[in-house]
């Protein structure tokens, strides 16, 4: 499997994730991205032994776009604490149906996941296991039934962006879970992690990179 690489240096793996392949290994058995990266490091720099790929973030398994992993266990200190004062500037772009109400907006619920279903539930504030979720959104373009939206995580919780686009009546396209009553099976979900941007872990730089989404439906009509 061809993955981009976006960027690499001695401290971090910045690359393009497939489509529906889970970031770690799961129950499901099938490929997932870390075991392959190690592998291809391994390949490509004549490893011996064991590969150090550390895991900063992850995205869902039908997401695809940027995601960034640390090659040494300093980066990987190093990026936690980015992620834990949310210091890492995340958006993505996402085709939605329907029209929000509002042109842009600042988005805030309580979340709440059944591990079991592996869902998330918008709930109260007052709910046991409750987390805060934050995002801002931006209409860019429309259509008479879908709207393109640059989306801004403020916090990166699980199925964030998906169920909160869905609570107030624009889930993503193709999104199985969270629109089902409108989406048909076996549509591709159109959330794509756009841009990542950070502090760079050891030369304290700003790294910023982009990812662009495929030129395929939906995203060919924008």
């Amino acid at each position: 499997m061809e993955i981009p690489i976006l960027y690499e240096d001695n401290h971090l793996l910045v690359v393009e994730k497939p489509v529906n392949i889970p970031v770690q290994a799961d129950n499901t058995g099938d490929k997932d991205l870390l075991t392959l990266l190690k592998q291809d490091i391994k390949i490509r720099y004549r490893k011996p032994g064991n590969v150090f790929l550390g895991l900063v973030h992850r995205l869902d398994r039908p997401v695809g776009g940027v995601i960034a992993f640390a090659k040494t266990s300093k980066a990987a200190s190093r990026m936690s604490d980015v992620i834990r004062r949310q210091a890492m500037e995340r958006s993505y772009l996402a085709v939605v149906r329907g029209i929000p109400a509002k042109r842009q907006d600042k988005l805030e619920h309580y979340l709440s996941k059944n591990h079991q279903e592996n869902k998330v539930y918008v709930v109260s504030a007052h709910h046991k296991k409750v987390k805060k979720a934050l995002l801002e959104y931006n209409v860019i373009a429309q259509t008479k039934q879908l709207s393109l939206l640059s989306v801004r995580l403020q916090t990166g919780r699980s199925h964030q962006i998906r169920v909160q686009l869905a609570e107030i009546g624009t889930p993503i396209y193709g999104d199985q879970k969270y629109g089902s009553h409108i989406n048909k099976p076996g549509q591709q979900i159109a959330l794509w992690a756009h841009s990542l941007s950070f502090e760079h872990p050891t030369k304290k730089d700003t790294i910023t990179v982009d990812s662009h989404p495929p030129g395929e439906y939906p995203w060919d009509l924008f």
